[in-house]
């Protein structure tokens, strides 16, 4: 069984940019203000919501693993 992820997205620093939903449609949308959510909080780990998260220019995704809540991005520094 593969990892489980939570992604969240700081609303308070989305810049609206959307592209998280056109690298992963599937895993985030905009709302009716340009602010991006995630489609699912809790989720199968993804190549696609991972390079969502990192192609964010303001780094507003974070996910962490289920259960531990161990950060799979951003990286810790």
């Amino acid at each position: 069984m593969g990892d489980r992820w939570h992604v969240e997205v700081d609303r308070s620093v989305c810049i609206g940019s959307g592209m998280c939903a056109g690298l992963a449609p599937d895993g985030f949308a905009l709302d009716s203000a340009r602010q991006s959510h995630p489609r699912r909080a809790e989720t199968d780990a993804a190549e696609q919501i991972l390079e969502a998260a990192e192609g964010c220019p303001v780094e507003a995704i974070t996910i962490t693993l289920l259960g531990s809540g161990e950060v799979v991005f951003p990286p810790e520094e």
